[in-house]
């Protein structure tokens, strides 16, 4: 118990390892003073560009698997395993958003949900970035892609999540797209006022299919 308690606490510890917060401090930066003030890829990426905005990704994946593959390492049940895992890569994904290092201001965990994802169920992760990529190249909103990926994960969960752990995936999507509506309340207040941020270069299949 006190095991799982730490390997938990080690994820909520290694959460607050922001790659966009450490990257714009060797660039001499506070990405949160600038865009939209958010400390995650999107706004990385409008304000830093392509290269920086990889590296953020890489840092908020990274940290998030490492913290669910050390939540599960070295116990024997599976089902014990899994639920460890889990915790320690939500703790990871809350230190994320809420970092102690950094005054709580973080980013939205979509990355960080997704390390875990690609430590513990890949095709659960394939569904989000497909979501994402889907409604990003329809509509130009990486919010919204975000918000409806993590919606996405909860069918999947029930539908093709592996047995016997049918049950706790599907708890853990449910968790993940009410986390992810969570953090993302404020694009949903910009969608609905018609003023959230499009990447119009993004969305292909719009223009494809209007030709």
């Amino acid at each position: 118990m006190i095991l799982d308690a730490t390997k938990i606490l080690f994820g909520y510890l290694l959460g607050p390892v922001s790659g966009s917060l450490l990257l714009g401090r060797l660039r001499g930066i506070d990405i949160r003073q600038q865009g939209s003030g958010n400390a995650g890829g999107t706004n990385a990426f409008r304000t830093q560009g392509l290269g920086f905005a990889l590296g953020v990704v890489l840092v908020d994946l990274g940290k998030s698997a490492l913290a669910a593959w050390v939540g599960g390492y070295g116990i024997a049940d599976g089902s014990h395993a899994l639920r460890v895992a889990l915790l320690a890569g939500a703790a990871a994904a809350a230190g994320h958003v809420w970092p102690l290092y950094f005054g709580f201001r973080g980013g939205k965990g979509v990355a960080a949900v997704l390390g875990v994802l690609l430590v513990l169920w890949p095709p659960g992760a394939a569904v989000m970035v497909g979501v994402i990529l889907l409604v990003l190249a329809t509509t130009g909103y990486v919010g919204l892609g975000s918000i409806l990926s993590g919606v996405a994960l909860v069918p999947a969960a029930m539908w093709f999540a592996p047995e016997p752990h049918r049950p706790v995936w599907t708890a853990a999507a449910v968790v993940v797209a009410a986390f992810i509506l969570f953090t993302h309340r404020s694009n949903v207040h910009r969608l609905w006022a018609g003023t959230e941020n499009r990447f119009d270069r993004a969305r292909v299949l719009a223009r494809l299919f209007s030709k």
